[in-house]
């Protein structure tokens, strides 16, 4: 009788899943942003979130919750209910690098998420002011080095950490490093020459340079950028070892539902394959990244282990 009861308990359980499955979703989708309104995650958080709506066939809504270098975002994502209804859009990137870069991380990018799948890939860049009348990194490379550790760089991300630092080691710079809420906040005080240089993604850096406010001066990459084909690589102006790329994915809460997660992945698949986003994101100086749920956990371990080494290069010690 008693596993009788129980087999009738697991049974009922797993089609009470497969329910939930079929009826998901029933009611709004928060996308959980880690960055301000108005930057360019905000606007590929927005044109994903469009795209799953009509989908799902119900409203997804972006809740910008900047702070953390990111990961406030991650933090709330991973404290929601695993139903289905909270997901963050984030770099996959961000959180192979927590464990390195903080001593105490808010998530465990292995326990704490369920993934969803891969959305895009970019690359980040070094700029100044246009104000500026530095032009190139050899140029930059020379003032920096005159300022010594009264130069400084502006940063609001991982990625745009290691790539200073790893340009720091490189060039033997002293510069230092100094952190920043939003992105906005960063090129703020660069425009007003309280910093040198600053390290910023490609949406936000396509559109700064589209409004007069920035003059990127290389790339992250090892290959030049398909939508700023003029702008030189590290390695094409005279810093070698450089090619920083980084990659965006969809998570959840750890404990969602296989069918639901399912669900999501394929929509996400559908989104990124379309000619329509491909385009959006070449905009933005990205590329469509397709991959499951299980194919974004296979890369952020392969990932911890490359930003392992970029962080012992870059001589950074965890905060």
């Amino acid at each position: 009788m008693r596993k009788i009861g129980f087999l009738t308990v697991l049974l009922t359980g797993l089609a009470a899943t497969g329910v939930h499955a079929q009826e998901y979703p029933t009611r709004e989708i928060r996308l959980i942003c880690g960055f301000p309104a108005g930057s360019g995650a905000d606007i590929l958080y927005r044109h994903v979130a469009e795209r799953l709506s009509a989908l799902a066939g119900k409203p997804v809504l972006v809740e910008n919750r900047p702070g953390v270098q990111g990961h406030l975002a991650h933090m709330q994502t991973a404290k929601a209910k695993p139903d289905g209804y909270t997901l963050s859009l984030q770099g996959g990137s961000s959180l192979a690098s927590i464990n390195f870069l903080m001593k105490n991380p808010p998530v465990d990018p292995l326990k704490d998420f369920d993934y969803v799948g891969m959305v895009l890939r970019q690359g980040w860049y070094l700029s100044v002011d246009t104000k500026s009348p530095i032009k190139t990194i050899a140029e930059l490379t020379a003032h920096l080095k005159q300022k010594g550790a009264k130069g400084s760089y502006a940063v609001s991300t991982n990625t745009g950490i290691i790539f200073a630092e790893l340009y720091k080691a490189a060039a033997g710079l002293e510069t230092v490093r100094v952190n920043y809420k939003t992105i906005m906040d960063s090129v703020n005080d660069l425009a007003a020459g309280n910093v040198e240089m600053s390290m910023t993604d490609a949406g936000f850096t396509i559109a700064s340079i589209r409004a007069g406010r920035l003059r990127p001066l290389a790339v992250s990459t090892g290959r030049r950028i398909a939508a700023t084909p003029d702008i030189p690589t590290m390695e094409e102006s005279g810093i070698p070892g450089i090619d920083v790329e980084v990659w965006w994915s969809m998570q959840g809460p750890a404990g969602m539902p296989a069918p639901v997660r399912e669900k999501l992945g394929a929509w996400l698949e559908q989104i990124v394959a379309s000619e329509e986003t491909k385009k959006f994101f070449a905009g933005i100086g990205t590329e469509s990244l397709a991959g499951s749920g299980d194919d974004t956990r296979a890369l952020i371990i392969k990932d911890m282990d490359r930003w392992r080494d970029w962080v012992k290069r870059a001589n950074i010690d965890p905060t």
